[in-house]
């Protein structure tokens, strides 16, 4: 029974942590959308990513980043958040 509190241990770390992947976030279905739209507008590459798409919240962030990312091409490349912009 000494192995009994690390085993508790284990467990207890094991459990906090889980296993596998967290599903991906709105955030980053909008990065992945942003880059795919904007990348494929301007014809500067094809983009590959692996994404989510059994996760509500990342398909949105996804299909608004697609369409940031297409009027941002269309645009000029600049985002209307885009750094550059606030600073010249």
């Amino acid at each position: 029974m000494r192995f009994a509190p690390l085993l508790v241990g284990v467990v207890a770390i094991t459990s906090l942590t889980g296993f596998g992947t967290t599903p991906k976030t709105f955030n980053q279905g909008y990065s992945d959308g942003y880059a795919v739209g904007y990348n494929t507008t301007c014809q500067v590459r094809g983009t590959y990513l692996n994404g989510d798409w059994d996760s509500g919240p990342y398909r949105k962030g996804y299909r608004n980043g697609l369409r940031a990312g297409v009027r941002a091409c269309l645009r000029g490349g600049r985002d209307p958040g885009d750094y550059r912009r606030r600073w010249r």
